[in-house]
């Protein structure tokens, strides 16, 4: 194994969507069980180069396997359901042993023939999450918003709303470069928490459905910067991890927006993601797990009661504006009250309101002005604490993470140190029993600052 900055993707070397790509028959797997590789290339045979990601001395990743030259033929044309479902009827190219394989979160390196290169990722799981920090890889997102083979849940090839897809599958490789996702709104954070020694474990969105135990025991858990879709039974776990003392944070904005459910494909079970986002238009359209926003109907359940707050909108340029310099993440800053960092407050954003769902003693940690188009709002930063004694923080902030990347800027220097804080803490225990929070919100709810909160009553599919 060696550290090793081969695993970037260097200008113009970008395979093409059917030029070179490939996917996995499992989003994660655990170190030393074996997982199918299915990789279709029209450039001919092709290599494969397995990266942990993390620090490494600013390398960014550790190359811990690679293979001989693999045969590469162009596979079948994707397969679209009636639903605009993309899937794909592929033969496996290889089977790939992970024996010595640390838990992390992974990116495969294709490279062809020619040169061109993808990347695929896998995460190999933690076999424990107790006494660990868990980093949620949030493959539930990435496979909502990707769009290989002309359909995601945002869209089909005219780029419509209308003509988007109502189930998505695993089996299929990812749109762009093969992990957009990751790369913008997970990778900074990733390097940022294996430089810091905090003992970590590794999950997926699609662990936490499946694997009840899998929390077990875990001092913390990051959902990270782009986390958006969620089943039943993952907030059933994460909040009944928060009740028995383990700490959460959320370091991005929109996260828990819309509720989704699984369904088996031939290659196993949840390779297919459901989300209709339309009770009308779902065939389970009165039942708790119908594939609506959380904040809607049938059956609410805002996200709220396990974030803290609520989603605004997607703003442009915003500072972070920060209310609570004393705050014990904020230690070391030198942040005072009113110091703003531009552009943390920015892209998807929350806001915390006097709603039920609310916790009580909700802290309003930053609470920065923001503009969705015309309208003024706010973007808001916030931590409570819960019987268990477990603390949960939440950025509410998409460019959070990504800003971390940022070497330079004095909104990505307290950026990190605001997160290295926060790693420490939650790796110690219940946050509550040092920091209890002293709920704030109603001096952010007066005249000027009054949000305008969408009436739970009235919310439909």
């Amino acid at each position: 194994m060696r550290a090793s900055k081969q695993w970037e993707i260097a200008p113009g070397h970008l395979a093409g969507p059917s030029e070179l790509a490939g996917f996995t028959d499992r989003a994660s797997v655990r170190s030393g069980r074996p997982f199918r590789l299915y990789v279709t290339s029209s450039a001919g045979a092709f290599t494969v180069q397995a990266f942990r990601i993390g620090w490494y001395g600013g390398t960014g990743a550790l190359l811990v396997w690679s293979s001989t030259p693999i045969p590469g033929v162009p596979q079948p044309a994707p397969l679209i359901a009636a639903d605009r479902m993309v899937t794909t009827n592929w033969k496996p190219s290889l089977t790939v042993q992970t024996a010595g394989w640390p838990p992390g979160t992974y990116l495969l390196l294709l490279t062809a023939a020619n040169g061109r290169q993808k990347y695929v990722p896998i995460t190999i799981r933690s076999d424990s999450a107790r006494g660990a920090v868990v980093i949620v890889n949030a493959v539930n997102t990435y496979q909502a918003y990707n769009a290989w083979g002309g359909y995601s849940l945002y869209h089909g090839p005219d780029s419509s709303y209308p003509t988007r897809s109502y189930r998505v599958s695993f089996d299929r490789p990812y749109d762009g470069n093969g992990a957009p996702l990751l790369f913008r709104f997970e990778l900074p954070l990733l390097e940022l928490a294996d430089r810091s020694g905090v003992h970590l474990a590794y999950l997926t969105s699609v662990d936490l459905d499946a694997d009840r135990t899998a929390l077990t025991g875990a001092r913390g858990i990051l959902s990270l910067g782009h986390d958006e879709y969620w089943s039943l039974p993952m907030r059933a776990a994460v909040t009944r991890a928060r009740d028995t003392g383990t700490n959460l944070a959320f370091l991005g904005g929109n996260s828990v927006y819309w509720r989704v459910r699984y369904a088996p494909s031939r290659l196993g079970p949840e390779r297919v993601m459901i989300g209709y986002k339309d009770a009308t238009l779902d065939p389970v359209h009165n039942r708790p797990d119908t594939t609506v926003r959380w904040i809607s109907k049938p059956y609410p359940n805002p996200e709220n009661s396990l974030n803290g707050m609520l989603y605004v909108c997607f703003a442009r340029r915003a500072s972070f504006v920060v209310r609570e310099p004393g705050f014990f993440l904020f230690a070391g800053t030198g942040a005072v009250d009113g110091t703003a960092y531009p552009g943390l407050a920015d892209t998807e954003i929350d806001r915390a309101y006097p709603l039920p769902g609310t916790p009580p003693n909700l802290e309003v940690v930053a609470h920065s002005p923001a503009n969705c188009g015309p309208k003024h709002v706010f973007a808001d930063a916030t931590y409570y604490t819960v019987r268990s004694g477990a603390g949960v923080f939440n950025t509410g902030s998409m460019s959070w993470i990504s800003t971390l990347g940022d070497r330079a800027s004095p909104a990505a220097a307290f950026a990190r140190t605001v997160t290295l804080n926060l790693l420490h803490a939650l790796s110690a225990g219940p946050l509550g029993r040092n920091h209890p929070a002293v709920g704030n919100l109603s001096a952010f709810t007066r005249a000027g600052h009054a949000p305008q909160a969408p009436d739970l009553s009235t919310i439909g599919g």
